[in-house]
């Protein structure tokens, strides 16, 4: 098993300029939490949606199935709660729902305590050119880091 999970969704700084950040919670079943700390998760398709109650839930979410599971194993892409105070519920809906912004989950991982946490941000999408700056800015400093490295040595 390993010690420190970490799992990360690279393509959301990409296609979503990013605004508020947030850690919450999971629901999780026991083989749910079992698969991920062995590090058997994505969450590089998922995203955040409110439902009727106006509780947050994580939709597309892959948490392969516990390898020494029975027959009372879980869903790999079942919705999964997230756990908010219920002020932070309120703002990110009043924001999703009033601006159009949408909800996307950036890293997962287990904390101290050995309970998994999500960080998830509120997000509004990019525009094609917005993306390819980012390309030009990440080649950039690239570039230039080769440039540094050289000329120390």
């Amino acid at each position: 098993m390993q010690k420190n999970i970490n799992i990360k969704n690279k393509r959301a700084r990409f296609d979503f300029e990013l605004l508020d950040t947030y850690m919450a919670g999971l629901v999780l079943s026991g083989t749910e939490i079992k698969s991920i700390r062995l590090g058997k998760a994505s969450i590089s398709e998922s995203f955040c949606e409110f439902n009727e109650q106006g509780e947050l839930f994580i939709i597309n979410m892959q948490v392969d199935e516990y390898s020494h599971g029975s027959h009372y194993n879980h869903a790999p892409k079942a919705a999964r709660k997230l756990l908010l105070n219920r002020k932070e519920l309120n703002k990110l809906e009043k924001e999703v729902k009033n601006t159009g912004l949408t909800i996307v989950p950036l890293n997962l991982f287990i904390n101290d305590r050995g309970f998994a946490k999500i960080n998830i941000s509120l997000a509004k999408g990019k525009k094609l050119f917005d993306k390819r700056e980012s390309i030009k800015d990440r080649d950039n400093k690239k570039s230039l880091d080769r440039i540094k490295k050289n000329f120390n040595n």
